[in-house]
Order: structure tokens, then sequence, then C-alpha cells
């Protein structure tokens, strides 16, 4: 099924003038986002930060996304289309084939022979290297197929999946308009699937890369490798991820009663688990000053047997309270409430590009929600640069033990950092630099492409902050 939701640009109301705003002269994006709210999954944050604040800075916003109604898990009260209405965003619905490939995200026959023939298609899939979410494409395009060019002046990719960037170039080559690539995570080169990806695949990559106009990245490390494989300096910029400083500020911070440790996700053994985390707890417990003082340690997620198998080991089980999955806004109140919030990167010693610029977004949720935070990260980490001036981010190798307990001692006795520059990591700052860099490409003069406030790193690349 698919099919297009309007909203009403015409009469939305302009944030910045408090005027109506008139469409005569918006850009107009075209943005494929699999993961777009009501869906349940981490990468609805940036995708609907992308679409609203570019609608407020005067963007005409249509975004391909599969139907909510072929989603297991929707965050969904009621309102949402009402919302999408008052944003002035717009939505091409798809369906998805072939969804047994994804039968965690997809409605689908998963049960006893279902689930067994479904099995069998995705061992076929990964092993010649299809995207799990293929089946989606054929249906984005045909939902796509009204489409012309007036309809369009910039296409934006988002991935993964990243079937979703070779779907940009064939609608770029269709419409004859300029296309550009939001790499939430590397495809070819993601630290986390711990496998070498293979000539095909990268080259498939190397294919869509050379025929785009920009590529935005979401840390300079990341950017840096993809870089030095690929070698498209001149079209590579660094747009973090952040906050929503409305959200934000809707948040009511949870009662929890005593000092409360509040970590929010998943994780990903043996680079990203708690193993650090939980021996410093074990020392903190053993010292006076973590001894005399009520604390405990807050899993909200689905990995409690990953937790449960550290604690038992560190006999720290009657400190750690269970929550499961639950609500965004729930987990959101939690951090808010929260002394102090953990967020981990990697615990890995080597010191690899593709290590470092693991930023994940609960970093900025925690900074927006002004809790402290203790990062888990490689030194010198693109997460600790960037959050840096914040003044929130206290970061540690996971090696360094001695230092996270000298830390935790501190918070259980209300010694912690304090807040400097929070809305350098806002999405109010950050959309403005993707506005200047969307718009110059729609101009067509490269040299607008390069608008904004640009912080030079050490790599070169062009760093938006």
């Amino acid at each position: 099924m698919s099919g297009t939701e309007m909203g009403s640009p015409a009469s939305m109301p302009d944030k910045r003038t408090g005027g109506v705003m008139s469409l005569r002269g918006r850009p107009k994006l075209l943005f494929l986002a699999y993961p777009f709210p009501p869906a349940k999954a981490p990468g609805c944050v940036r995708t609907w930060n992308i679409a609203m604040y570019l609608t407020r800075l005067g963007w005409d916003v249509t975004v391909v996304t599969p139907d909510p109604s072929i989603l297991r898990n929707i965050e969904d009260d009621g309102t949402t289309s009402r919302e999408f209405d008052d944003v002035g965003i717009k939505r091409i619905l798809t369906g998805h084939r072939w969804r047994c490939l994804a039968p965690n995200n997809l409605k689908c026959w998963n049960k006893n022979l279902g689930w067994f023939a479904g099995k069998v298609f995705r061992t076929v899939a990964r092993k010649l290297e299809i995207d799990l979410h293929i089946g989606w494409i054929k249906a984005a395009e045909q939902a796509c197929f009204a489409l012309t060019a007036k309809d369009v002046d910039v296409i934006l990719a988002t991935g993964s999946p990243f079937a979703a960037f070779n779907m940009a170039q064939r609608l770029s080559k269709r419409l004859g308009r300029p296309y550009v690539l939001d790499y939430r995570d590397p495809w070819t080169g993601n630290p986390h699937h711990g496998r070498l990806p293979s000539p095909a695949a990268t080259n498939r990559e190397a294919d869509v890369l050379r025929g785009c106009a920009a590529v935005t990245i979401v840390s300079p490390s990341w950017g840096l490798a993809l870089e030095q494989r690929f070698g498209i300096d001149q079209k590579l910029h660094v747009v973090t991820n952040g906050f929503d400083s409305d959200e934000m500020a809707s948040v009511k911070p949870y009662n929890f009663g005593h000092c409360a440790f509040v970590y929010a996700g998943i994780f990903y053994p043996p680079k990203r688990s708690i193993s650090p985390f939980l021996a410093a707890l074990k020392l903190l417990r053993e010292s006076s000053q973590g001894n005399a003082k009520e604390w405990y340690f807050h899993y909200y997620g689905v990995e409690e047997k990953h937790i449960r198998e550290h604690a038992d080991r560190s006999g720290l089980s009657d400190r750690i309270v269970f929550h499961g999955r639950v609500p965004r806004g729930e987990a959101l109140s939690a951090v808010k409430g929260a002394r102090l919030a953990l967020v981990i990167t990697s615990v890995a010693e080597e010191e690899t590009l593709e290590d470092k610029g693991i930023v994940t977004g609960k970093i900025f949720e925690a900074v927006g929600l002004a809790t402290p935070v203790l990062l888990i990260a490689p030194e010198g980490s693109d997460a600790s640069l960037i959050t840096k001036p914040t003044g929130l981010v206290t970061s540690f190798t996971g090696t360094q033990i001695p230092g996270m307990v000298s830390f935790l001692k501190d918070v259980v006795c209300g010694q912690v950092p304090q807040v400097r520059n929070m809305e350098i990591c806002s999405w109010t700052t950050i959309s403005k630099d993707l506005d200047a860099l969307l718009r110059g490409l729609v101009a067509g003069d490269r040299r607008h492409a390069h608008m904004g406030d640009k912080v030079s790193d050490q790599s070169g690349l062009s760093t938006y902050r």
C-alpha cells in the first residue's frame, strides 16, 4: 500500500518571524528516510529533526517512508498525523516487499513454516550481501513514480538502509536533480560488522559516491575514513547528531529518590560492553564514599542478559534495576531525573578511525536534558571532542577504571559537572548549516555549499557545529 499525506505548509506559522510563510520560493526536498516517526527506531530521531528543522527554515519537505501500518514497532498516541500537519511535513507512504527479510521490524508471516522460509531467505540474502530492506526500494520507487522535476529541487537519502542511496541515484538521473547522501552509520566500513566488506559492496558504495553532489556524516573520524577510502574530500561535510530543544524542555524528570546512574539503549559486545562500568561500580561500592551513599544503576533496554552476566560476577545484582523496553518519553524522563547518564561508544583499546568516530545519539539527549554524562570511548574520540564545549561530558577509556571510580565518588557526593554551552549541540544550530549546504546545491553554486560556521579539525574536513 502506498499513499501520500499532505501537510499544510502554506499556513504553517514561521517560528522565526511569527508570521505566515508563503510557499513561493520554498526549495523542495525529497527525503528518502526508511526510519521515520512513528516508527520506533534510533534513526528516527535524526530523520525527524532534519525534516522538522528544514521545514522551519523554509523548505518544502516530502518524506518517502514505509507506511506505519506495516511496521511492528511504532510509537503513536494518535497525534502523529496531526503533528506532521502542524509542522508542515508531507509524506509519501510506501509498501514493502520481502518483509520476511526483516521480520523484527515488519509485519509478516513469521511463525512455523513462515519463520523457516524467512530464515532461508535471510541466510541467502546475507551471503549474497543483499540489503535486507531491498523490498522497500521497489515499493518506494513506485510510490515516487508520479514525481516530476517540478516537484523536487534536491534529493536527500539517509542510510541505513543503504539501498536508499542507490534509489537516490536512480531518482536523480530520472528527475535531473542532485542527490545528497546522509551517513548515520558507515556502510562498508561499519565497526560493528566485524568482517571485511566484499569488493562488490565497496564498488556499489564508490559508484553512488561518485555521482552524489554532497555527503553528510555524523563525525569527523568517520568522514576521514570515508575520504581515505573513496577520495571525496570536496563533497564531504560533517553534520553531527543533536537534540531538539523544544522536546527536551518538555521532559519531566523522574524522581528516583536516590542517586541514579542511567543507561538507555543496546550493546554491541565486545566493543560496546557494560564490563568497565560495572568494574568501576564494584570498586565504588567497596569504597567508604560509595558504601555510605544510596545509589543504583538503572538499565532501560532489552539486553538484560548482557548486564546480568557481568553483574553476577561483580556481586552487584542488588544495585541494578532493570526496566526493560520503555517508550522514548519514559527513557528521557529517566535520563533527566538521573544524577548521571552513562554512554558507551567503544571499550576497545585500539583507536581506529571507525571506533573513534562513533557518536551515539543518546549523548546529545543527555546534554539537551542538562544531565552529566560519563562517556566510555577511545582516547580523543569524536564524541568527547564534539560535546566538550557543553561542559557536561567526562570521558574515560575502557581501561581507565580508577579514573571512573574517582569521578563516581564525586557524583554520589553531589559534585557533578556544570553546563557551559548546550546550544552548540542543538538542532537549532546544526540545521542552519545543513540548510546552507542544501540551498547552495539548489542554487548550483558550490561556493554557497560551504556557508555556515566551519570549524577546521585535524582531518581538514568541513565540520559544521
